[in-house]
């Protein structure tokens, strides 16, 4: 028997370990690594420039898809709403005390905005997904899902009392051999196949291939769930989503979606038909044990709904954006892998040092923030950074950045990141050492 806290030392989480002094970063860099990479500090109004580190750069890790977070014209709205209803109501979890007519109303236009009977709303995303499948499933069951899914879906698998399969990211052909091998398993307990993917990948920005999943329904019995966070409000001919943009919507049993990305906002739903809604209704402890998404939140996500509804060139501009940002990134040179969506990944081919001190250069030399990943955030041995463009972007903030990711990739492939950083740069990092 030991104690508890002792697996604690040493540090064992590999994102644990970038803070540490045996840990991949050396040392001046692992000193500042849990303010400064982990954890950041970004400031001011929100936009598409804020402020990190004392002074302004143009930020690349903010999910405001189509800018409605720093719309005036919402926001005066948004404060009118706050003001006549506070922030606490209503009090409760929804079963008990907590239900009003505004969430019924978004539910009714978030069914009619996604080709759906019905609708039913989330506190949140993380917890509504993981929780939902809770309450899908039972250990006669059998869950198949992508590799690449998102963590809340994985949570989720973990709480299932049955099988679970796993096929290789988007592979058809393993996703088949997975079906065949759970309708032997429920064709023995007498259960049921959940199928599970994303509308888009919202690390590497490739779509999932809910066309051809929805094919297989042809030759397989199972229900399909999609958890469309970053594909909700942003893709598709009217920004109804990833099913939309292919065409396989009707297809899809459980349509997931959230408020967090396009929306900026928090929230989220899940779409389907009434009677299945309803049994989640009444099963999904995440929901039926919280208190209720703050109704200000409630009537901010309708507002900010339809106020997308009404103005596609928001989603247009979001667009041209993106296209423009891609482009001029592979023109450069760099690996965007498979991204088809707006989500931005660019993979490096580096060591963690090396990308590290390139996202230092391009934050503090040339005032452009973003991301950066390391498993298990991505898999094992890929160092990735990630921007993520809005409709709030101007063509500015695209120009400069594109011309300082030009000149920190000659710097990469001329090993220049190989070498401790100058002084004056290092010297602008001394407030982050812990």
């Amino acid at each position: 028997m030991s104690d508890l806290y002792a697996k604690f030392f040493p540090e064992r989480t590999p994102l644990r370990m970038l803070t540490v002094p045996h840990g991949p970063l050396e040392n001046s860099l692992h000193e500042i690594a849990e303010k400064y990479f982990l954890f950041p500090f970004i400031e001011g109004a929100l936009g598409s420039r804020m402020i990190f580190n004392g002074s302004q750069k143009i930020i690349w890790s903010i999910n405001n898809y189509l800018g409605l977070g720093n719309c005036d014209k919402l926001k005066a709205a948004e404060d009118e709403i706050r003001l006549r209803n506070g922030l606490s109501l209503p009090m409760g979890a929804r079963m008990f005390s907590g239900d009003t007519p505004m969430q019924h109303e978004l539910e009714a236009e978030l069914a009619d905005y996604t080709h759906k009977e019905s609708a039913l709303l989330f506190n949140y995303g993380y917890q509504g997904m993981f929780s939902m499948i809770d309450s899908l499933v039972d250990f006669k069951d059998v869950v198949v899902y992508d590799s690449n899914c998102h963590a809340c879906i994985l949570d989720g698998v973990r709480l299932h009392a049955g099988k679970r399969l796993s096929f290789v990211h988007n592979n058809i052909d393993n996703l088949k051999i997975l079906l065949g091998r759970a309708t032997k398993m429920v064709e023995k307990s007498n259960g049921g196949i959940l199928l599970i993917s994303e509308g888009v990948f919202g690390m590497a920005g490739d779509q999932g291939r809910l066309k051809d999943i929805v094919d297989l329904k042809k030759e397989f019995q199972f229900r399909f769930l999609v958890d469309d966070a970053h594909g909700f409000g942003a893709m598709g001919a009217t920004g109804a989503g990833t099913g939309e943009a292919q065409s396989a919507q009707d297809g899809i049993d459980l349509y997931f979606g959230t408020f967090a990305k396009a929306f900026a906002s928090i929230g989220a739903f899940v779409s389907g038909d009434k009677h299945a809604l309803d049994f989640i209704r009444f099963g999904i402890r995440s929901q039926m044990f919280a208190k209720t998404l703050p109704g200000v939140f409630t009537e901010t996500n309708l507002l900010r709904l339809r106020y997308a509804r009404q103005h596609p060139q928001l989603r247009e501009t979001l667009w041209t954006n993106v296209n423009i940002l891609q482009e001029g990134l592979k023109k450069i040179g760099f690996n965007l892998g498979n991204t088809n969506t707006q989500v931005t990944p660019i993979f490096l081919n580096c060591s963690v040092n090396e990308g590290a001190k390139m996202m230092v250069d391009l934050r503090e030399t040339y005032n452009v923030f973003c991301s950066g990943a390391l498993y298990p955030v991505v898999p094992m041995g890929v160092f990735l950074l990630r921007l993520i463009p809005t409709a709030a972007h101007s063509l500015s903030d695209i120009t400069d950045t594109l011309n300082a990711f030009a000149e920190t990739k000659s710097k990469l492939d001329s090993g220049y990141y190989l070498q401790p950083l100058p002084v004056a740069v290092m010297e602008k990092l001394t407030s982050f050492k812990n």
